[in-house]
């Protein structure tokens, strides 16, 4: 197991998923300055109510934006390593984890892979150009799944929930079907604007 530093925020970070973080809190000024001194990444964990989630995923520094003088922080992560929460310490003033790290099962890959790699590409596009997303994914990436669910305003149970799933393929045919299944609501709200002529938000 490893002991590592955690930032409990209202999101689900995935991995290469890119997240930008104004750090304002003193012991969080504390833990990014140790994590920037010792080059070492954090851990997002998402914030419940009274609890974190037993799944987060490694933040990588990546740039230091702006370093204020009091001591605030503009810094841009990335996502990295999946991790489960095995014991939570108060040691520090920021809270750390003893997280053990989550890898994909070394299955041989799936016959359905490319089909459901197709299926999950083609629904990402058609809600992105309802959404008017243009953010950019790599379409050959081997973890097309985090990309995509990244790049769009998911919910935030399914992100959590494709955390803990082991495999690509699996990911990107659940993928799939959340889309499918999100995709005539998406069209007629946007068809409901563009006949009001207004800019209301997709419920």
């Amino acid at each position: 197991m490893s002991l590592l530093p955690l930032f409990p925020l209202d999101t689900v970070l995935l991995p290469g998923m890119s997240l930008p973080l104004h750090i304002f809190e003193q012991r969080y000024r504390e833990m990014i300055a140790d994590c920037l001194l010792n080059n070492k990444p954090f851990g997002v964990v998402r914030a419940r109510e009274n609890s974190l989630a037993e799944l987060g995923c490694t933040a990588e520094i990546v740039e230091v934006t702006k370093k204020y003088e009091d001591g605030r922080y503009d810094i841009v992560t990335v996502g990295k390593q999946r991790f489960e929460v095995i014991e939570v310490t108060r040691e520090r003033s920021f809270l750390q984890g003893r997280v053990s790290f989550i890898e994909d099962d070394p299955d041989e890959e799936a016959p359905e892979l490319a089909e459901h790699r197709r299926q999950a590409l083609e629904m990402f596009e058609a809600v992105a150009e309802i959404l008017g997303n243009s953010d950019a994914i790599d379409a050959e990436s081997p973890q097309l799944s985090f990309q995509i669910a990244g790049a769009l305003p998911i919910d935030l149970d399914f992100k959590q929930a494709l955390l803990d799933v082991r495999s690509e393929d699996e990911r990107l045919a659940g993928l799939a079907e959340f889309f499918e299944a999100i995709l005539p609501k998406l069209k007629k709200a946007a068809h409901r604007r563009e006949k009001a002529g207004g800019n209301g938000h997709v419920p």
